[in-house]
């Protein structure tokens, strides 16, 4: 089967979904599949020369979009259309692959437009993966959140012809899903939102009918990275005060500021590590000096994925902060993966957890109070001090893998192709 995959970004970029793709191209590679990915090309030279030979990718043009070039656009359009046409069948002769399959879209703006627009020309399935919370992610980034809305919604018709009721973000997703033969979402709550909302599968290619249920299917973790982290994680647990995790984008969404509040408020004798980078990264060291907390808060910045995963392995625990906006919130099913629980701020992640962690708050109603946080922090140190620290499902590890979380979605694929 040859699967073109759509996203908004190169799939060598930092983000997410950009790591979901690159997991799922070579685990779908590694059980016989073909993969191309189709997204805007790299502005910064130190990735793009890695991946110019590689024939999996099609690289559109693209404009940067961003100070530091990492994240690019390519315009939707009927020149678009033509360079997508003529550089797959260019590929495609050059290289010996097979005609496409299927067409699975893992993108929300410009890649998603491009991606639908080519299947409906070429009378391919769409399988399209919902990874974004649209309306909570554009309320806490941008101004003007209703009008940049409608904006979208107005782009969104304009590129695939599509007249969903409304101009809010579940009208946007809304109109993503009409074109698709298959809705998959990363985790139960969000597929669950999504039909609540009418943001399912239109009508399937060949068979003519309707699928109102969206497929739930985890992003997974690389089976030989997990396999390696366990094999490196300790035995048992080193001596030393409780050691905190903080992990993710330093965004205004991820709520890493409150978290440092929490950290001071809470009066905990820890020691808090904070991995990644961003826009926050400068407020965020002022505010620690500013607050002079009595845990030790070490910056770590950017690291490798496997060194992450051995950082979480060797944590008492991650910390999970944002609320509403994470549609499956990676790190807490890669703690809980490799035995490590988990402080979670988001009752929905909690819920799709199912065990292992401390709630912040009554565990059933968002609390985004740094009081409610700071709690939770002096609860699970305190556990963790008298060595009854929370124990994760043991099940998670097994139904993360990347090798379970690929053979579901070639089901889907088959099931879309028939």
């Amino acid at each position: 089967m040859h699967v073109v995959m759509f996203g908004d970004q190169h799939a060598e970029t930092l983000g997410g979904a950009q790591v979901s793709m690159r997991l799922q191209r070579r685990f779908l590679e590694k059980a016989g599949h073909t993969v191309t990915i189709v997204a805007p090309a790299m502005h910064r030279r130190s990735r793009s020369s890695a991946t110019a030979s590689d024939p999996s990718y099609l690289d559109l043009p693209s404009v940067p979009i961003t100070f530091d070039r990492e994240y690019s656009l390519t315009w939707p359009g009927a020149r678009t259309d033509r360079r997508v046409d003529a550089a797959l069948r260019r590929l495609l002769d050059d290289t010996g692959r097979p005609p496409v399959d299927v067409v699975h879209v893992q993108a929300d703006f410009w890649g998603a437009f491009i991606g639908h627009r080519f299947a409906k020309r070429h009378g391919l399935p769409v399988v399209h993966t919902m990874h974004n919370r649209v309306d909570v992610g554009i309320e806490a980034t941008a101004p003007f959140p209703k009008l940049v809305l409608r904006v979208l919604n107005a782009w969104q018709r304009r590129a695939l012809g599509v007249r969903p009721i409304g101009w809010d973000g579940w009208a946007y997703l809304r109109g993503l899903a009409t074109g698709a033969s298959a809705v998959t979402a990363p985790s139960s709550h969000f597929a669950r939102r999504l039909e609540a909302h009418g943001a399912t599968a239109g009508v399937v290619p060949r068979t003519g009918r309707v699928r109102p249920e969206v497929d739930v299917i985890w992003n997974g973790i690389d089976d030989d990275l997990l396999a390696a982290a366990l094999a490196a994680a300790p035995a048992e647990r080193a001596p030393g005060r409780p050691r905190f995790v903080w992990l993710g984008r330093m965004s205004p969404e991820k709520r890493l500021l409150p978290f440092l509040e929490a950290v001071a408020l809470s009066g905990v004798e820890a020691e808090v590590e904070v991995i990644g980078g961003g826009g926050q990264l400068r407020a965020a060291r002022r505010l620690v000096d500013r607050l002079a907390p009595r845990a030790t808060v070490t910056f770590a910045g950017r690291l490798s994925y496997a060194e992450t995963l051995r950082r979480i392995a060797a944590a008492d625990a991650v910390v999970q902060t944002s609320i509403g906006f994470e549609t499956q919130g990676m790190t807490i099913f890669e703690a809980a993966s490799l035995g490590t629980p988990a402080i979670v701020s988001d009752p929905d992640l909690a819920q799709e957890l199912g065990g292992g962690f401390w709630p912040v708050g009554d565990g059933r109603h968002p609390d985004p109070s740094i009081a409610a946080l700071a709690e939770a922090l002096r609860a699970a140190a305190s556990d963790i001090s008298a060595g009854t620290p929370r124990t994760p499902d043991p099940t998670v590890r097994e139904r993360f893998r990347q090798s379970s979380r690929t053979a579901a979605m070639v089901e889907v694929y088959e099931r879309v192709s028939r």
